[in-house]
């Protein structure tokens, strides 16, 4: 299956630098490059691709804007946005995360990262750069100080007993297969669970399920797997 990809970013060398490394990929197809955020969010409705690469910082609508906007909207629900910048820090990431973004990585990560990255997200699954942790979404997203609105913890009522306790390894970071060793079930029956558990919560990927658990106060900072 061919990947389709969009890729947005401000400065045309690097656009032009990613778009020759993706197309040297087989299972890749580069089918358009937005000069800014608005750009994007108009060509992303025009293509449809499967993946975005979304640079943060771009003059007009920004990455984190033109992300929301994207996640936000039904129409795209199928499209995944993969943020890409220099500025790696703790707030860029969380800022992704809760914009709607399904993996973060700095621009300097090798091209095979990259690709692989690309190839991770549009299958659905969330990939984070090692820096963007469960332990620091937690202490950016748990904490009401910060502004950062909370979800009705009522809204975990529509996961049974079971989905609720892999929801909350999901957002002590824990994969599958660790989940699978600890609760004695097959890797993919953990993932049945979870595909269930991120329809009911209307989590677009795992990352969405991670901040889920955070907000709803289901995983708190600091807090250890339970038992």
């Amino acid at each position: 299956m061919t990947i389709r990809v969009l890729v947005a970013d401000d400065q045309k060398l690097i656009r032009a630098g990613f778009s020759t490394l993706l197309a040297a990929a087989p299972d890749l197809e580069v089918v358009g490059e937005a000069v800014d955020g608005a750009d994007a969010v108009r060509q992303v409705h025009a293509t449809q691709p499967d993946v975005v690469l979304m640079d943060i910082r771009m003059p007009g609508t920004d990455g984190l804007s033109a992300t929301e906007l994207i996640t936000s909207d039904a129409a795209l629900k199928d499209v995944k946005v993969l943020v890409l910048t220099t500025f790696e820090a703790d707030e860029y990431v969380v800022a992704a995360l809760r914009a709607g973004a399904s993996g973060f990585l700095g621009k300097g990560v090798d091209p095979e990262v990259l690709i692989d990255a690309i190839r991770v997200v549009a299958s659905g699954e969330s990939l984070l750069s090692p820096s963007a942790t469960s332990a620091l979404i937690g202490q950016f997203l748990a904490r009401a100080s910060d502004g950062v609105p909370h979800a009705d913890a009522s809204s975990l009522d529509v996961l049974t007993e079971r989905e609720r306790e892999i929801v909350a390894l999901v957002g002590h970071g824990m994969s599958n297969d660790e989940i699978a060793a600890r609760l004695f079930l097959s890797p993919f029956t953990v993932k049945t669970h979870v595909n269930r558990s991120m329809a009911k919560l209307d989590a677009r990927d795992r990352a969405q399920l991670v901040v889920h658990a955070f907000q709803t106060g289901l995983v708190r900072a600091g807090q250890p797997p339970p038992d």
